[in-house]
């Protein structure tokens, strides 16, 4: 069978893919080279040739991702942090900067003997099994109100568990109800929760718009409306001296700490920037008693 240098058949992907208007084409198309050759993608460069037959394999990836198809669809997974997730059509794809709400959100616990954390908004159940699996005696419960998306989170917060992680309570929930949790009202170390928060009407990227639930991404008229709804259910939840985290838009910067100023249960506000240095998620402890 006729072999083909792998490097030329990159190149030519990269080529189609910057047309196609995909933000990272290199990275992309070696990700999918990757897949279709069966190496992790840093032993690229130790394959110069391959078959005709994975040349051909790999365009038609290729093909797929240049009409904007998200590139976790069609690699079948997601990552954050050590988790690895399942995604596909009617679950939003967990993006690099929630990584940095993860990692704040482990550090708010890090001194806590089995904390007991919440994911609001879970989706795919990413930032939930991302937390499990770097803390293995935390008590992980997520929350996920879309039945698309939970078939999703059930499937992955299953395998979590099959390979051997610590289980995670997942409740069909939505996080406006009055009753949400209740049995653990008070009770909680750590809230998270990566919600719908761009405003209605918004442009967003086609991988965004054409694949990702829009009821997981737009978040009313000014992006407010679960969140406004999270931080209530957080204020109800948390123990005395316990975080809550909420990534939100790059234009709620100063909108989303201003929420929590108007409660006083509410103390540490704080704004954290995103990679590009954008305002990108809120955190806040729940005030200690006597504060």
């Amino acid at each position: 069978m006729k072999r083909l240098p792998l490097r030329v058949a990159l190149m030519e992907a990269e080529r189609t893919l910057a047309a196609a208007g995909v933000a990272s084409p290199r990275v992309d198309a070696e990700y999918l080279a990757a897949l279709v050759v069966g190496v992790d993608r840093g032993r690229l460069p130790t394959v110069p040739l391959v078959d005709a037959d994975v040349v051909d394999a790999f365009q038609q990836l290729v093909a797929r991702r240049a009409t904007r198809e998200p590139l976790q669809h069609i690699l079948g997974t997601a990552v954050l942090g050590p988790a690895e997730v399942a995604v596909g059509p009617g679950v939003f794809v967990p993006r690099p900067e929630t990584e940095l709400l993860l990692e704040w959100g482990l550090k708010a616990i890090a001194d806590v003997s089995s904390p007991l954390v919440v994911d609001l908004c879970t989706g795919s159940g990413a930032l939930a099994i991302a937390i499990a699996a770097s803390r293995p005696d935390a008590r992980v419960h997520a929350v996920e109100a879309d039945p698309g998306a939970l078939v999703w989170t059930r499937r992955n917060a299953d395998a979590h568990a099959t390979a051997g992680g610590t289980p995670i309570t997942v409740h069909a929930a939505d996080v406006r109800w009055n009753d949400l949790l209740v049995e653990h009202e008070a009770k909680v170390d750590l809230v998270v929760c990566n919600p719908p928060y761009v405003p209605d009407g918004t442009p967003v990227p086609a991988e965004v718009a054409d694949w990702d639930p829009s009821g997981a991404v737009f978040g009313g008229p000014d992006g407010l409306e679960i969140i406004r709804a999270v931080i209530t259910t957080a204020a109800g939840l948390l123990r005395h001296g316990g975080r809550l985290g909420i990534e939100h838009d790059d234009t709620h910067g100063e909108t989303v700490p201003a929420l929590f100023a108007r409660r006083r249960v509410f103390s540490d506000v704080a704004d954290h920037l995103d990679f590009t240095g954008r305002p990108r998620f809120v955190t806040a402890r729940r005030s200690p008693l006597g504060s």
